[in-house]
């Protein structure tokens, strides 16, 4: 029906970034009941955390919600505004763009400190 036009993409991104953030609630739902073994088993589970790779895989997450908050405000647009379907190739341009706007700042914070763990191993919290 779309053709691969910007719908299309929208409608496929919306999906997909629900089922990520779906994928991360139970990951987060896994993490917090490690509390229920103890504090040494839930600091232990939380250096996992301090791995580049799972910093990206938050990068991933926080890009998700993002284009799934802005493109839900897109979509409300086309459903409660008369002109919002005319309008909507340039709402979703207009949600990549904020959202890689938003994004940028983010990415910064949360990888400048795994930079240097690249080559080292992360530290442990178990101890503190």
């Amino acid at each position: 029906m779309y053709k691969g036009q910007s719908g299309m993409w929208s409608w496929l991104l919306h999906r997909i970034t629900g089922l990520g953030i779906l994928l991360f609630l139970f990951i987060h739902i896994v993490d917090v009941s490690m509390l229920s073994f103890g504090a040494g088993v839930y600091n232990q589970s939380v250096t996992l955390f301090d791995y580049w790779i799972v910093r990206l895989l938050s990068l991933a997450l926080i890009g998700a919600v993002l284009y799934h908050a802005f493109n839900g405000v897109r979509i409300m647009a086309i459903d409660f505004w008369r002109k919002g379907s005319r309008y909507q190739r340039v709402m979703f341009w207009i949600v990549l763009a904020v959202t890689i706007i938003v994004f940028i700042p983010m990415a910064y914070v949360i990888m400048v400190p795994a930079f240097h763990w690249l080559t080292q191993a992360p530290h442990t919290t178990a101890g503190r």
